[in-house]
């Protein structure tokens, strides 16, 4: 009887959790699922534009999904609940949009608006921001700058 009732208590989450969940789908160029909703937790799987996750609950600002195999966390402002049209959409005869450009643009920046920018605050050194941006950080780099200098994490 206790074997029948866990049998049933499991099989009744499972669909409680199936017909909870919901699509969200990846709107930065990379992000990662964690293994507990915190940024710097260990990281399950690697996740990039475009991506559809599986979400069936929140803890706080943070989405539990499922992604292929993988089961954990993304933060709530790395993913939307819409689909995003996918980089190859974006290409045209004669020009190609690359993955960051179209990420950038389903967030409303794109070249024009760079442009724009650009010509408004000549002072500003771009080359810079993108040589910044090509440097990778690894999380536990990061992480142990994070403990060596007594801060906290979000």
């Amino acid at each position: 009887m206790m074997k029948r009732t866990l049998l049933l208590s499991l099989v009744l989450t499972f669909i409680a959790s199936a017909v909870l969940a919901e699509t969200v789908t990846v709107i930065t160029k990379e992000n990662a699922i964690r293994e507990y909703a915190k940024f710097f937790a260990p990281v399950k799987a690697n996740v990039r534009y475009g991506d559809r996750l599986e979400a069936f609950a929140t803890e706080g600002d943070w989405y539990k999904v499922k992604y292929g195999p993988s089961i954990g966390y993304i933060h709530r402002s790395a993913v939307e609940k819409r689909t995003v049209a996918s980089p190859a959409s974006y290409s045209r005869k004669g020009s190609s949009v690359s993955e960051s450009e179209a990420a950038l643009a389903g967030k409303g920046f794109n070249p024009q608006v760079e442009a724009s920018y650009k010509k408004q605050h000549p002072e500003m050194k771009f080359y810079l921001v993108d040589s910044v941006e090509r440097y990778p950080v690894p999380d536990r780099d990061v992480v142990q700058f994070i403990v060596a200098g007594g801060l906290r994490q979000p």
